[in-house]
């Protein structure tokens, strides 16, 4: 390595950097849900300053903007938990859930909330108005029927009275219910346990009645095996769909009773529903349809001009496309690309024309400081090949020791049907800007790479992630990218669940951080949310008749491989992980004798929110970071208590 005389040399990890918790935490918010209204765009934004308080925006043509929901009402639902659709909005008129007590309140001219619903054990999602019939149309998780789990259905909600119908139920799961253009007919998607909706969901289509009512539904797609995404009408009333049905989430039209395929690629056209209310693809007013698809974790902006013609790409400076709607002449997306972070872009769709409506993160952060991402493709087990972003330290201030190489912190998202991006996230220049070399994990199981990809975790959930996590890390050591005595693994959710397998199974990282991670398949099986009640079925297979395979398969039972330090961070109120796993993992760590420390954060659930906790994590995992690797990170950090700690 040639020493560049202009920088500071400097253990690797204790790089100053100006990309600071305060920055991440108090710069930065997450940008949500986005829809049309005419030439108005709203989006929510959740904002780590206000509690983590999700806002919707409004810009109108000209420009201004203006918050919709006032303070305190926080735009968010939790059907399934993770939520999503938690707003509908035609022109001035806007329905959402609040946080607080899940409810329906309708916005009236004067941006007065008013209560719309009043049933405190149901809660709503990826409502749409019914506008002959004045009502919205929703998707209803009740907790309240005395049933073992929730029980799902689609209601019908008055906007006058508030008075709810049940339309259709008899399903595990709904979601997109999406009513015709002259609204005649309902289209709407359902599962059934075990399945998740990546893996078999059905399309069906119904009549709707003079009364409101549905007729006979018919299923037009989909099944046990086949994943339909965003059903979707057409301006002329027919309906489209995105399906896997080839090992490929492409789109379809249905044309007298048969799924005819638009655009069949190679390529993902739809993406894994953990969330409500997710688009890819519109219509604009000359019947066009664009479309985003991705292709080995890059996406690309497509318009489908017509019968047989060949797609034509829209050139834009993003990598990462999500949440894309269209109206007559515009579009609006989520965009990032490797050196921005998340914005909420609009594009003329004469002229190609961008203008970014809202920022993520109101940082300025000189270009000498961000680590671009580097595609990777690696080899793993079984002659397969894995995917990752590399990221190498990168900070024009400093430079490492001559011939030493950099630490490694190796990413898992969570999911594990998520997966990751080669986008600016704060999060990664937060680490490499300090001096570590980071690759982000699409280990096999991740969307976004092909249905066989995606199955690759079937019944190999805690093998076949880690064995492409040590993978990753290992290709990186042997090009002499990264260190192989200061490689870390760290993940949330089940992110977390792969970091504990790895840092319990394999002798091979000499630290870890879990954010509410999984140590415990059992206990997950057991007390859990219905979203994911049955999920563990594929990963793992059935219990309790696989219980075995669980307890083979749960890191809290084989404390006695482990040899690395860790670290756990945990919300007090998850419901999807609940606080009792991190607890049981941190107690059998410390039993062992190991380094290991335990934060707990009230008032956070699956996923920190507030910027008070933000903070305090990123510090404190490299306080920890810091004290196994022998490294003094730059600032005030406040300590973290680790026990074991010689």
């Amino acid at each position: 390595m040639t020493q560049n005389l202009e920088c500071v040399v400097a253990p690797f990890g204790s790089w100053a950097s100006p990309i600071t918790p305060d920055l991440i935490a108090g710069a930065t918010i997450r940008l949500g849900q986005i829809a049309i209204a005419g030439h108005d765009v709203l989006w929510s934004e959740g904002r780590p300053q206000e509690q983590g308080r999700n806002v919707i925006v409004r810009r109108v043509a000209d420009g201004r903007v203006a918050d919709v929901n006032p303070a305190p009402f926080n735009a968010r639902s939790r059907v399934h938990e993770y939520g999503g659709g938690a707003f509908a909005v035609h022109g001035s008129s806007v329905v959402f859930s609040n946080d607080r007590d899940q409810q329906l309140y309708l916005l009236d001219a004067e941006g007065a909330a008013r209560p719309l619903t009043a049933s405190p054990a149901r809660r709503y999602a990826d409502a749409v108005f019914d506008l002959q019939r004045q009502r919205l149309i929703a998707v209803c998780e009740d907790h309240g029927t005395g049933a073992a789990e929730a029980v799902n259905s689609l209601v019908a909600v008055d906007l006058a009275n508030g008075s709810e119908t049940t339309i259709t139920s008899g399903h595990d799961f709904f979601s997109t219910p999406r009513v015709s253009p002259d609204g005649g007919q309902l289209t709407w998607l359902t599962w059934d346990h075990p399945n998740m909706p990546w893996d078999g969901t059905t399309l069906w289509l119904a009549s709707i009645e003079a009364d409101g009512s549905l007729g006979t539904p018919s299923m037009v797609a989909g099944g046990l095996s086949e994943s339909i995404f965003q059903p979707s009408w057409s301006p002329s009333g027919v309906l489209h769909f995105v399906s896997d049905r080839t090992g490929w989430w492409n789109l379809y039209r249905l044309q007298a009773g048969t799924a005819q395929a638009l655009c069949p690629m190679a390529a993902e056209f739809g993406e894994a529903q953990w969330n409500f209310g997710g688009s890819t693809y519109g219509f604009d007013g000359r019947g066009r349809i664009v479309c985003v698809c991705s292709e080995n974790g890059d996406s690309r902006l497509l318009i489908l001009d017509g019968e047989g013609s060949a797609p034509r790409e829209i050139t834009t400076p993003y990598r990462v496309i999500e949440d894309l709607h269209v109206a007559s002449d515009f579009i609006v997306f989520s965009g990032a690309s490797s050196t921005e972070p998340d914005q909420i872009v609009r594009l003329d769709l004469s002229t190609s024309a961008i203008s970014v409506l809202r920022h993520s993160s109101t940082a300025a952060v000189d270009a000498s400081a961000i680590s671009v991402a580097h595609a990777i493709t690696f080899p793993t087990e079984g002659g397969l090949q894995a995917h990752a972003f590399y990221y190498p330290p990168h900070n024009a201030q400093f430079q490492g020791p001559e011939g030493e190489r950099p630490p490694l912190i190796v990413m898992d998202h969570g999911g594990p049907t998520g997966s990751t991006s080669g986008s600016l996230k704060w999060a990664i220049q937060f680490w490499t800007s300090r001096g570590f070399a980071v690759v982000d994990v699409n280990y096999g199981g991740s969307a976004g790479f092909g249905r066989a990809y995606r199955d690759r975790l079937v019944g190999q959930w805690g093998v076949v992630d880690v064995d492409d996590s040590v993978n990753a890390a290992r290709y990186l050591i042997d090009r002499g990218q990264a260190n192989p005595d200061r490689v870390a693994i760290r993940g949330g959710s089940a992110g977390g669940y792969t970091t504990l397998c790895a840092l319990t199974f394999r002798r091979f990282f000499k630290a870890g951080a879990s954010h509410y991670g999984i140590g415990d398949l059992e206990a997950l099986a057991r007390d859990t949310h219905k979203f994911e009640s049955r999920y563990l079925e594929g990963l793992i297979g059935p219990y309790p008749a696989a219980a075995e395979l669980y307890r083979a398969r749960s890191p809290v039972n084989h404390t006695e491989q482990l040899s690395s330090a860790m670290i756990l961070f945990q919300g007090a109120e998850d419901k999807a992980v609940p606080p009792s796993q991190a607890e049981a993992m941190a107690d059998a760590v410390r039993r062992k004798g190991l380094p290991v420390a335990y934060l707990l954060f009230e008032g956070e659930q699956h996923g920190f929110r507030r910027a008070e906790t933000i903070k305090r994590v990123l510090e404190a995992e490299l306080y920890f970071y810091g004290r196994i690797f022998g490294f003094t990170p730059a600032g005030e950090i406040e300590p973290v208590v680790i026990d074991n700690l010689r």
